[in-house]
């Protein structure tokens, strides 16, 4: 009973986890962020970033057209970086202290976003929603996005 209680408290009773907490930075897979609007005209911007085979990688995509929904067919910018040591850590201190919850659907909010999705080490596909912990480190992260889509 004893270990249930610190796991518990460990773990967060409700479901949650505090990145940095919770979640290390060597637990982290995969993080996406995706702004979609169906606005006149529709913008679709994607950021990933994610480690593999032991290096660290930043994805962008930005989607354009007249029409909604925009499709993989409408990329019209992308790319991938591989990251050095200093930029994954620069990456994990914008998500760090945010708060990660069940994933939940929002197909009916009709709010555009960002959808922010982390994945990582011992989650059974349940709890991946992130939040960040404050505006300034969501605005601070898309600024460093934006620097590493022109290097």
């Amino acid at each position: 009973m004893a270990a249930l209680v610190c796991a518990m408290i460990f773990f967060g009773g409700n479901g949650s986890r505090i990145v940095g907490k919770n979640i290390r930075i060597d637990d982290v897979n995969d993080f996406y962020y995706t702004h979609d609007g169906s606005t006149n005209p529709p913008y679709f911007q994607r950021y990933r970033f994610y480690s593999e085979g032991g290096k660290y990688f930043f994805y962008h995509e930005k989607r354009e057209g007249d029409h909604w929904p925009l499709t993989e067919g409408d990329i019209t910018v992308s790319g991938t970086v591989e990251l050095t040591s200093r930029q994954w850590q620069q990456f994990f201190e914008f998500i760090e202290g945010g708060k990660v919850i069940k994933r939940q659907e929002h197909l009916e909010s009709g709010d555009s976003g960002p959808w922010l999705f982390l994945y990582w080490k011992n989650d059974k596909s349940v709890i991946q929603e992130f939040s960040f912990e404050s505006l300034e480190k969501r605005f601070g992260f898309e600024e460093f996005c934006q620097t590493l889509r022109f290097e």
